[in-house]
């Protein structure tokens, strides 16, 4: 499965398109998720944005064993898709 984490955009064909990341994280623990897509600004930052799911990844990786999906941003936010970036390069660092 490929989620699409954008509370705007449509999911490019055959991505599964979610809106906020309790969502994506429900998704992702069921161990069905092979890549997912993140937006980081969803439109409401009190349910949380793209970079908390990847919060969530790192704390599952590192502590569970959790083997992370293929991971991309897609968020125009500069300076958020940096900081989830890089966030992306330290579980994939982590996972080893």
């Amino acid at each position: 499965m490929k989620i699409y984490l954008d509370d705007v955009r449509e999911a490019p064909e055959g991505w599964v398109r979610v809106c906020w990341p309790d969502e994506a994280i429900a998704l992702l623990e069921t161990g069905r998720v092979k890549e997912i897509s993140l937006d980081h600004d969803l439109g409401d930052d009190k349910r949380g944005t793209g970079y908390d799911v990847l919060l969530w990844i790192e704390q599952a990786v590192a502590v569970e064993g959790f083997i992370a999906p293929e991971m991309g941003v897609h968020s125009a936010n500069v300076p958020a898709r940096k900081k989830m970036e890089q966030a992306i390069e330290k579980i994939t660092s982590l996972a080893g």
